[in-house]
């Protein structure tokens, strides 16, 4: 971002209430109408700050029928968005505090009218209702399955085992981190089919056991040798089981990732498929997963393999 673009967004910033406006537009998509409501301000000068936001490509609108939903513009330059994220994330603010306490009224208000589904049609996952969140839907979903006996690799502090222990006949947790693995062990301590330890997935000690499904669930990244992890799982597990890996797609934000430690800069799916049959695995199908919102739009891939 050039002197003359920050100039510009600054001084755009300096009007409260366009960071009353951005602050909003971060929770929830919002019509004009729905803006001035939460403000107390004229629908005209709405529109008049919501003209300028746009045109700095801080908000973005989507029509539905007669009405225009304008939302934070989570495809804004990285920089741009990190100059307004660090804005709003060190505020602490009376005015900002009211708008969103009015805010529920004003949805609420929306939905009687409209009917919530009518209104996030086409971009319901993005809107919170009661009790519809990612992770009831995941724990629903898992009642389907029965995953025998489970090698989750680079397992963090558990929250993947917790889900799935109920539905495996036993799960073993391997993590490099000590700190982590304690934290996983307090989590886990109720599941008597769990077991958690320190280990390395370039090595796994686990004294001839095999497993009917393996997990790298974003795990790779941490690796200086991925196919030396491919080799490992091909190892441990049973004739017939499988692997599945999820993990970020080649990017090349070194620095954005440097912070949570990452070995490399993600993968491909030609890539990860190379390896898993290097490894002597047969590839299921690989293909991307999602797409995130927000700058600098990383890429989730994922790769099923079997077992011959």
């Amino acid at each position: 971002m050039d002197l003359s673009t920050a100039s510009t967004v600054l001084r755009l910033l300096a009007d409260p209430t366009r960071v009353r406006l951005l602050a909003l537009l971060d929770r929830e998509e919002l019509t004009v109408a729905e803006l001035a409501a939460v403000l107390h301000l004229a629908q005209p000068r709405v529109s008049t700050h919501l003209a300028k936001l746009k045109e700095a490509e801080l908000v973005r609108d989507r029509r539905a029928g007669v009405s225009a939903y304008y939302r934070a513009n989570a495809e804004a330059d990285p920089t741009l968005a990190a100059l307004v994220a660090s804005l709003r994330d060190t505020l602490s603010d009376a005015l900002l505090r009211e708008d969103a306490e009015r805010l529920p009224a004003v949805l609420a208000q929306r939905a009687r009218a409209e009917g919530w589904a009518d209104t996030v049609a086409g971009d319901m996952e993005r809107h919170y209702s009661p009790g519809r969140t990612w992770e009831t839907l995941a724990r629903s979903l898992l009642q389907l399955l029965a995953t025998g006996d489970v090698l989750d690799i680079a397992s963090g502090d558990g929250v993947t085992a917790e889900l799935l222990a109920p539905h495996a006949h036993s799960i073993v947790c391997i993590d490099s981190s000590e700190r982590v693995v304690d934290a996983a062990r307090q989590r886990l301590s109720s599941f008597t089919n769990v077991d958690v330890r320190t280990g390395d997935m370039h090595a796994l000690d686990l004294g001839g056991r095999q497993f009917d499904l393996v997990l790298l669930l974003h795990a790779l990244t941490y690796s200086e040798q991925p196919q030396k992890v491919f080799d490992e799982v091909a190892r441990v597990l049973k004739p017939g089981g499988r692997l599945l890996v999820s993990t970020l797609g080649e990017h090349d934000h070194r620095a954005v990732v440097e912070p949570f430690d990452h070995r490399n800069l993600g993968f491909t799916c030609d890539g990860l498929t190379a390896m898993a049959r290097k490894a002597g695995l047969d590839v299921v199908s690989c293909e991307r997963l999602s797409r995130e919102r927000r700058a600098p739009h990383f890429e989730v891939i994922s790769l099923l393999a079997r077992k011959p």
